[in-house]
C-alpha cells in the first residue's frame, strides 16, 4: 500500500486584489481541502500570503522555502487553486519549479492541473503564466496612459509636494491645493533664493527653522520642481518630444520667479555665499575684492599677545589683509555720502501701497466674507423679530433662535476683530520720514545681521572695493542710480 502524499496549501490574495469570488481566502481554502479529502491527500501546512505574485519576493513563501532548506524535507505538492496564484511571471516561476523539484516537491494549481513530466504539458504551463503576466503588463500600461492623458490636462498626479495637499472632489477627482502654512514658507525659499544672496543649504535651515518640516534631498527637489510656477512636465515618450502644460492648481510662485531661481542655481548670475550665521564683525564679507588678486575677500579673527584681532583677508597664497574694524567705519562713513532723492518719494508711497495690497489681498477677502456673514445674521435676527411681530413664531423660539444668531455674531465680530489686527500699519508708514526710511546711513539700524546683508546684497550687486583708506565701487546699481543723490 502506497504512503499517503502530504501538502502544503498556498493560499493567496494581493492587497491590490478584490477579494471576490475566487480570490478570496476562505474561498480559496475550502476547494483546496476538499481537493485534498477527494484525492486523500494530507494536509501539512497551510500557507496565507498577501502579497503581488509578480516576484517570489513574499514572506510567507520566503519563510516556506527557508523551512524547507532547514528541514531538508517538505511536503510532496505545494497546492493552489490557479497557476496565477502561484506567480504571474513566467521566468521566475519555471526557476521557482526548478528550486521546488530539487526537493521533490510538485507544484500544481488544482484548477488547471499540469503532469509537468509530459513535455507538450510545459507548453500549457507557458500559456498559464504568461496570460497573468500579460494581464499585468497590460494593466501598468493603461495606468501609464491614463496618467500621461491626466498630465496632458494639467491635472498633478501622485503624492502632493511640500506646500500642497491632495484632495479629492465630489465626483472623485484628485487634485491639489495650498498647504497655507507651508505654502507661505515655500515662497519665502523661492524669494531668498532668487536674491542669491545664500545658498541652498543655507536657506533650507533658515525655512527649517521656520518650520518647514523637509530633508536636505527634499528641498533640493523642491526648488527645482515647475509644479510650484503652475507647471505640469511632460516626459519624452517614444516620438514624442518633453514639454510643459499649464497645471490645473494654484501656483505658489510666479514663473519669473521660478525662472530666477533656476538661474542662480544653474549659476548664470553673480551669487554671493555667505552663512546666515555671519559672525557680527564681518557683516561685509563676500562684499569687498582683494586689490591685490582680485579674489573676494573672507574674514577671521588672528589672536595677538592678549586679545583676538579682527581681519577681513585674502587666501589661496595673497597676503593681503586689512583690520576688519578700519573697512567697517570706512563702508558706514561711504554710506553717509548718499542722500536720498525727493522725487521718488511718490514712488515710494505707491510701491509702499501696491506691497499693502498684495500682502494684505487674502486677509481682505476673508474680511469681506466675514462682513457678508455678519449682514446675512443682522438680517436673521430681522425676520424672526418681525416673524414674532406677526405671530409666526412663539416669543420662547424667537428667544432661542435670537440667543443662537447673536452667539454666532459675536464670535463673527471677534473674527473681524483678530483680521484687522493682522493689516500692517500703511498709515503710520506712510506718515514717517521717508528720509530716515530710504536713508542708507540707518540701513544697519535694528536689523539683525541677515537682514542688513539681503538689503546690501540688492543695493550693491557688485563687488566693493576698499583701497587708500577708503570704499568705493565702480559702477552704481539701478538702485543708486535712482534712489539716491551724492556728493562723491
Amino acid at each position: 500500500m502506497n504512503e499517503k502524499r502530504t501538502a502544503d496549501i498556498y493560499i493567496r490574495v494581493s492587497t491590490d486584489e478584490q477579494a471576490d469570488k475566487g480570490y478570496s481566502q476562505r474561498n480559496q481554502e475550502e476547494m483546496l481541502r476538499k481537493y485534498c479529502l477527494k484525492h486523500s491527500i494530507g494536509v501539512r501546512n497551510i500557507i496565507f500570503e498577501d502579497h503581488s505574485a509578480k516576484s517570489f519576493n513574499r514572506p510567507q513563501w520566503k519563510k516556506f522555502l527557508s523551512d524547507i532548506k532547514k528541514r531538508r524535507k517538505g511536503p510532496d505538492l505545494i497546492l493552489f487553486t490557479k497557476w496565477d496564484r502561484f506567480s504571474r511571471n513566467a521566468g521566475d516561476a519555471y526557476q521557482m519549479i526548478n528550486i521546488l523539484s530539487n526537493y521533490a516537491i510538485e507544484p500544481q494549481a488544482i484548477e488547471q492541473p499540469l503532469d509537468l513530466s509530459i513535455p507538450e504539458n510545459k507548453m500549457m504551463l507557458a500559456f498559464y503564466l504568461a496570460a497573468p503576466e500579460v494581464e499585468n503588463d497590460r494593466r501598468a500600461l493603461n495606468v501609464f496612459y491614463g496618467m500621461r492623458r491626466a498630465k496632458k490636462e494639467g491635472r498633478y498626479m501622485g503624492l502632493a509636494p511640500i506646500g500642497y495637499l491632495n484632495k479629492v472632489d465630489i465626483n472623485g477627482r484628485k487634485y491639489i491645493e495650498h498647504d497655507k502654512p507651508n505654502a507661505i514658507l515655500v515662497k519665502v525659499a523661492f524669494e531668498k533664493l532668487s536674491h542669491g544672496t545664500f545658498n541652498t543649504e543655507q536657506v533650507w535651515k533658515y525655512i527649517r527653522n521656520k518650520g518647514l518640516k523637509c530633508s536636505k534631498n527634499t528641498f533640493w527637489q523642491m526648488i527645482r520642481n515647475p509644479v510650484y510656477c503652475g507647471k505640469i512636465f511632460i516626459p519624452s515618450f517614444k516620438d514624442e518630444a518633453a514639454y510643459f502644460v499649464n497645471g490645473q492648481h494654484k501656483a505658489i510662485i510666479s514663473k519669473e520667479l521660478f525662472d530666477k531661481v533656476q538661474m542662480v542655481l544653474d549659476g548664470r548670475e553673480k551669487t554671493y555665499r555667505t552663512k546666515l550665521e555671519t559672525n557680527n564683525n564681518f557683516p561685509l564679507k563676500g562684499f569687498f575684492i582683494c586689490p591685490k588678486c582680485g579674489n573676494s575677500l573672507t574674514a577671521s579673527k588672528s589672536k595677538g599677545r592678549s586679545k583676538y584681532y579682527s581681519y577681513y583677508h585674502c587666501f589661496k597664497g595673497c597676503s593681503y589683509r586689512v583690520n576688519a574694524d578700519k573697512i567697517n567705519d570706512s563702508f558706514k562713513a561711504y554710506l553717509s555720502n548718499f542722500f536720498i532723492n525727493e522725487k521718488v518719494f511718490p514712488v515710494f508711497e505707491k510701491l509702499l501701497k501696491e506691497a499693502f495690497k498684495q500682502s494684505t489681498k487674502e486677509l481682505l477677502i476673508e474680511k469681506l466674507q466675514v462682513e457678508k456673514q455678519i449682514d446675512d445674521y443682522k438680517k436673521r435676527i430681522k425676520n424672526i423679530k418681525d416673524f414674532l411681530a406677526t405671530a409666526k413664531i412663539d416669543p420662547e423660539d424667537y428667544k432661542e433662535m435670537k440667543q443662537e444668531y447673536e452667539e454666532v455674531l459675536n464670535n463673527l465680530y471677534l473674527r473681524i476683530k483678530k483680521i484687522n489686527n493682522q493689516f500692517p500699519p500703511i498709515e503710520e508708514l506712510l506718515n514717517m520720514d521717508k528720509s530716515k526710511i530710504l536713508s542708507l546711513k540707518h540701513i544697519s539700524v535694528n536689523k539683525t545681521i541677515v537682514e542688513f546683508r539681503t538689503i546690501l546684497s540688492q543695493v550693491f550687486p557688485e563687488y566693493l572695493f576698499f583701497e587708500n583708506e577708503q570704499v568705493y565701487n565702480k559702477r552704481k546699481s539701478i538702485i543708486l542710480n535712482y534712489l539716491y543723490l551724492t556728493d562723491i
